[in-house]
């Protein structure tokens, strides 16, 4: 795990078109870190959004660059598990889009109610958003094919009031309001209110079960890509 993760961070380091990433989300914070006091939905425009394109992208394009260097073909053979072999190279990822969001909390001026129930369910969301992007990069064969399949991910992801206002509207589309990005922000909202642990379960076991079927659903296709190639 120690040499994957190193590996991936010589890697990062020189792939400019990958770390620049953060600046977008960097960007918004700046911005509406001026604008006085915000809405928790913008705020949480933000957040999503150094999710997507951090947690998400950074690490499908870290796993579709092994792909395109016929390099990961070599870690699904080696001794290690699948999943030391998966926390390693998730880790990196973790670490710096953590980093990402602390920053963008501090820029928007950010202030919680309650910053232990906030910083746990961005930490839940991170994991969620780390399975999606490994699923990204284990189905991608580039990092141009998963920066287009990004587009997708980031409107569903990265928008989350649009996302609720087709909830409302559209009854087919009620699902939607259970998704991470969605749950993240009502726990925003229910913290507001003076909301404890205790209301916060609802919203935080939703993203647990998400992250949980997402890495399912990566150790699937890991095991099947290693079948494959």
């Amino acid at each position: 795990m120690y040499a994957i993760f190193m590996k991936d961070v010589k890697d990062l380091s020189k792939n400019l078109f990958v770390t620049t990433t953060v600046i977008t989300p960097v960007i918004l914070a700046l911005f509406y870190g001026q604008q006085g006091q915000l809405p928790i939905e913008i705020h949480y425009l933000t957040f999503n959004i150094a999710l997507v394109l951090v947690a998400t992208f950074v690490q499908a394009a870290l796993i579709a660059e092994e792909k395109e260097k016929h390099t990961l073909r070599g870690l699904m053979l080696s001794p290690a598990s699948p999943w030391e072999i998966l926390a390693g190279k998730n880790v990196l990822t973790f670490l710096f889009t953590a980093l990402t969001l602390f920053v963008c909390v501090l820029l928007a001026g950010y202030n919680p109610a309650h910053a232990g129930i906030v910083g746990a369910g961005m930490v839940l969301s991170i994991g969620f958003y780390l399975a999606l992007g490994t699923l990204l990069g284990l189905l991608a064969t580039s990092v141009v094919q998963a920066s287009v399949a990004l587009l997708p991910i980031m409107f569903v992801f990265g928008f989350s009031q649009i996302i609720e206002e087709m909830a409302n509207r559209y009854e087919a589309a009620g699902v939607l309001e259970y998704l991470p990005n969605v749950q993240l922000v009502e726990i925003a909202r229910q913290v507001e209110q003076g909301a404890s642990w205790v209301d916060v379960t609802a919203p935080l076991l939703w993203i647990v079960g998400w992250t949980a079927v997402m890495w399912g659903v990566v150790f699937i296709t890991y095991q099947r890509r290693q079948l494959e190639d």
